[in-house]
């Protein structure tokens, strides 16, 4: 049928058929689609071995004419090697590439991970993703390559240090890796890159009992005090005791009973507290409707960097001199080393440190269960009574713990 507007406008669907095409004699390829109670203009071509039906739209939204004239240059783009439906195709798929920014990503990135990840190291991530790779969270995830990644990286070890760069490396590559398996991004352009702290030594700076007593001493009546004096008596991670619950407290027992949600291997964490570390939470006051024991906000503790300035500037004023440098994680590996100084064994310590490791690595630690709390307790009031005499300038008698 030659078509026209008055006999495509007279053109009904045979009540036998649901879907027909009536084609157009003047321009083959070309005609009308009647389906349901519309009527739309379609081409149909072929592209190699695949024949492709599209749609031009609602006849009484386009003309004929336009139509028509839409249909000859699909035809023509299709003569000169052109795949018109594989290139819109890959024009939505930019266009929505392009609303994928790294800011965008990283949003969904950490929905999907809040439950899995421990308050802490959410919050970090947060940190990295908005102020570290500040710089790509407006580019398209897709248009982010390898040297835009090593650039930043540069410019954030200059900036922040070798350490922080490296660990939002980490955390942007976990991102990558995250939105690969989400079919966001095709590849990983930070596995490549160099890392910030490649060739770094680890830490192994070991707090002289001389030091501790210093930093003890300095230490003010105050939630940061509390905290720094319970990271020596436990052995503790600093944010384990920093985001600290009450409800993981049992003062009446001297017990702390930490969840595997909030250790960094997700295994749960029981300690006998000794009477120093119980008395220390008992002094700490409480607040209304809050069941944090340190700090005002939901997180628990978080002026780390303000409690530790104000910490060794009461050093200087006290000892007339700085400590050498040193961390708030260094706390946690001297309590360890005295602890095996003083006598107590090294199974005994990898249980306080929660350390799954050792001579519980492997097939030993599917068979041996046994928490040691007895163990742990004894060594804990040990270490807390040879800590107090340290502090106090008395000589602790050193005295080895049975087996």
């Amino acid at each position: 049928m030659k078509l026209s507007n008055r006999n495509v406008a007279a053109l009904v669907r045979p009540p036998n058929k649901d879907d027909v095409v009536i084609w157009d004699d003047d321009l083959p390829g070309f005609g009308v689609r009647l389906r349901g109670d519309s009527k739309r203009w379609v081409i149909q071509y072929r592209v190699g071995v695949q024949q492709r039906r599209e749609s031009l739209g609602d006849i009484r939204r386009i003309s004929l004419e336009d139509a028509r004239r839409a249909a000859r240059q699909c035809f023509a783009r299709v003569e000169l090697g052109h795949d018109p439906a594989a290139e819109r195709a890959s024009a939505r798929s930019k266009a929505t590439a392009a609303q994928l920014t790294l800011g965008v990503v990283a949003d969904r990135y950490l929905d999907a991970k809040k439950e899995r990840m421990r308050p802490a190291t959410y919050n970090a991530a947060q940190c990295y993703f908005t102020a570290h790779w500040q710089p790509l969270r407006d580019r398209s995830l897709a248009e982010i390559k390898r040297a835009d990644v090593a650039a930043c990286l540069q410019t954030m070890t200059k900036e922040r240090g070798r350490a922080a760069a490296s660990r939002a490396r980490a955390n942007l590559s976990a991102l990558f890796g995250w939105a690969m398996r989400e079919g966001l991004v095709d590849v990983n352009v930070v596995i490549a890159t160099n890392d910030p702290a490649a060739g770094c030594e680890p830490r192994s700076r070991v707090l002289s009992e001389a030091e501790l007593a210093t930093i003890w001493r300095a230490c003010a009546d105050d939630d940061f005090g509390r905290i720094i004096k319970l990271l020596m008596l436990t052995g503790c991670r600093r944010v384990e005791i920093g985001e600290l619950k009450w409800a993981e407290v049992d003062l009446d027992r001297g017990i702390l009973n930490i969840s595997g949600s909030r250790t960094k291997n997700h295994r749960g964490l029981t300690l006998m507290l000794p009477p120093a570390a119980v008395d220390l939470l008992r002094s700490v006051p409480r607040r209304d409707g809050c069941d944090n024991v340190f700090g005002s906000s939901t997180d628990g503790y978080t002026s780390w960097s303000y409690g530790t300035d104000a910490l060794n500037d009461r050093i200087v004023v006290v000892e007339g001199k700085p400590l050498a440098p040193w961390q708030l994680r260094d706390i946690r590996r001297s309590a360890a080393t005295h602890m095996a100084e003083i006598g107590v064994s090294p199974h005994i310590i990898e249980a306080i440190l929660n350390h799954v490791s050792g001579h519980k690595r492997g097939v030993a630690g599917i068979y041996n269960l046994a928490t040691y709390r007895g163990e742990i307790a004894t060594a804990l009031l040990r270490w807390s009574e040879h800590l107090a005499a340290i502090i106090t300038g008395r000589k602790g008698k050193i005295v080895p713990l049975r087996a």
